[in-house]
């Protein structure tokens, strides 16, 4: 009896499922490489460095070490409207993600230009990660602008065959499944690419193989696959 065709959205996945954005849980790779030496070696010129790369490539997950590593405020620049700015400047390090998204909006504008300028005269630091250099953000102020625009800037590649592989293999290592040796290679051209998408496929092929008592196999990534594909 074969089992019925997979369609997405009949597995439910758990809400509690975010990636671990701890320092042991980065891998690192040849296309994050000097981003992760900026981060780690500090010492920016004037303790402000911008963190730019596509959607899924690390971000996060580097603005996430870097806070853990120095006590630092970490939000959404987003949340700075009504933010509590000399609280946060307090901390002395601050890292901000999304930070791109604040352009357009003054409050939000003139809300980062003040924080700022309260870290600079405390000798703080912070860390903005954004989809784009400064320069293609649209900022509105002036004074903003100019001074985001001589921070420190390092850029993530989006993620390789390398990183993708590494990812998932230690995505399957941390739920100790084994899977076959033809499993990786297969999925590579075929998945989401990005590290938040091989969190999402390993979460499917483990749900769906638990649910039909059975291993992870090609032939149940294909299933899986064509029904992400064809959702109806």
């Amino acid at each position: 009896m074969t089992s019925p065709p997979f369609r997405a959205g009949q597995i439910n996945l758990p809400l509690d499922l975010p990636a671990s954005y701890s320092r042991a849980d980065f891998v690192p790779a040849p296309c994050n490489a000097h981003a992760l030496q900026m981060i780690t070696q500090g010492g920016w010129p004037a303790g402000k460095l911008v963190l730019t790369g596509p959607e899924g490539a690390g971000k996060t997950h580097l603005l996430h070490v870097w806070a853990a590593e120095h006590d630092a405020a970490l939000l959404r620049a987003q949340h700075l409207d009504g933010a509590d700015l000399p609280a946060l400047a307090e901390r002395g390090n601050v890292a901000l993600d999304d930070a791109h998204q604040i352009a357009g909006q003054p409050e939000l504008e003139a809300a980062l230009f003040h924080l700022h300028n309260l870290l600079a005269a405390s000798g703080g630091q912070v860390l903005l990660g954004a989809r784009a250099p400064v320069r293609d953000w649209g900022l509105r102020l002036p004074d903003l602008a100019s001074r985001l625009q001589a921070a420190a800037h390092v850029g993530l590649a989006a993620p390789d065959d390398a990183l993708l592989a590494a990812v998932l293999t230690k995505l399957f290592a941390d739920r100790q499944v084994s899977v076959p040796d033809t499993l990786i290679p297969y999925l590579l051209p075929r998945m989401e690419r990005s590290l938040g998408g091989a969190l999402h496929i390993v979460a499917l092929l483990d749900a769906a193989a638990l649910a039909r008592k059975k291993p992870i196999s090609r032939n149940l990534a294909a299933e899986i696959l064509n029904g992400l594909s064809d959702p109806e």
